[in-house]
């Protein structure tokens, strides 16, 4: 299996993206004292955390698909996941109009994989 270009690059993001969850995880725990914000926050890091571990395996994976995949999981988890922290600890709450695109570009992300992946196998 050829590897894709710029793996390294990618497994760095991905690292990264899951260290800021696992810190605003910890910061929607012990500093947020409304407990809507608390478990808006802690979900959004924990589709932020689970998305940089597929992020980060999706490198495993070669071809246009698997490209726009990654390309498609950083867009939807800034954007989902972004939108939350931002409402929740910036109180920008227009941000969260931007929520559903993200979502919806995290399950096209996934539908990639899936696609990258009946690829390889043929």
């Amino acid at each position: 299996m050829t590897q894709p270009p710029c793996p390294r690059a990618w497994r760095v993001l991905a690292s990264l993206l899951g260290l800021t969850a696992v810190a605003l995880g910890a910061i929607a725990a012990h500093a947020l004292a409304d407990p809507q914000a608390r478990a808006a926050v802690e979900r959004a890091s924990t589709y932020q955390l689970i998305h940089a571990v597929v992020l980060w395996l999706a490198t495993l994976c070669t071809g246009w698909a698997a490209r726009c995949a990654r390309w498609a999981l950083l867009a939807g988890m800034l954007l989902f996941c972004g939108a939350i922290y931002a409402k929740y600890l910036l109180s920008f709450t227009q941000a969260v109009a931007l929520a559903p695109a993200g979502g919806t570009l995290l399950m096209v992300g996934w539908l990639l994989l899936a696609f990258s992946r009946l690829r390889e196998q043929n």
